[in-house]
């Protein structure tokens, strides 16, 4: 797997229930068909552009739980000609934080994590709330003293076939962002996560939303705690 199709570990853990859900859904008593992802690139764009705009707001305003959070990749960029660097807006991720942890530190690019995580997208015409494409507890609503938290690595991995494989650059950038105990939304501009491929019934384009809560991380060579 290149770069540029990467996928989060465990991220068609629910595709058969989804599948179901498909791309188009008929209505009307005139048995017309409405695209369930009409405009979605204008809409996706939007939401993100609008999103950020008001998160800066918020910043600027003081808010101290919303962040603006630049992609991992770029963090350690260095200036090599006369101009400064500069970077777009969905250079970055957006995190609200909903409850802050008690740890100090963050987990690095070669750790593992155990974390609980809901994904979905943007509103669409049948999904009010947007579409859930994966989550990591069973139940319609996360119970911390049930649902047993999944274990990835943060970079590139291998599955049993020895195929590579690794976590989006959005949520990669999350976590390693994150301290143990913190729970936050964080969204994800389609440049970050899935691009402009779909991936299982995820369109292209696609903002993704995470609710993701990190309990704890290691460093390689010691096992995580279920």
């Amino acid at each position: 797997m290149t770069k540029n199709i990467k996928t989060l570990i465990g991220i068609f853990c629910l595709g058969g229930m989804m599948l179901s859900a498909g791309l188009f859904t008929s209505c009307t008593e005139n048995d017309d068909t409405v695209e369930e992802y009409a405009n979605w690139q204008s809409k996706n764009k939007t939401y993100w552009d609008n999103l950020y705009t008001t998160t800066q707001q918020k910043i600027k305003g003081g808010d101290t739980s919303w962040k603006i959070i630049l992609n991992y990749t770029f963090q350690n960029q260095k200036q090599t000609t006369g101009s400064a660097l500069t970077y777009r807006p969905e250079n970055y991720i957006i995190a609200h934080v909903e409850q802050a942890g008690t740890g100090t530190t963050s987990p690095l690019y070669s750790d593992s994590v155990s974390m609980h995580y809901m994904g979905r997208l943007i509103p669409s015409t049948t999904y009010t709330a947007g579409l859930i494409f994966d989550k990591s507890w069973s139940s319609n609503t996360f119970n911390a003293a049930t649902s047993r938290p999944n274990h990835s690595y943060i970079g590139l991995s291998y599955d049993s076939k020895g195929k590579p494989i690794s976590l989006v650059d959005g949520f990669t950038t999350a976590l390693m962002s994150m301290h143990r105990g913190d729970h936050w939304t964080v969204y994800i501009p389609y440049q970050l996560g899935y691009g402009e491929k779909s991936s299982g019934v995820v369109p292209a384009y696609s903002t993704l939303i995470f609710d993701l809560r990190l309990n704890d991380f290691s460093h390689p060579g010691v096992k995580l705690k279920d």
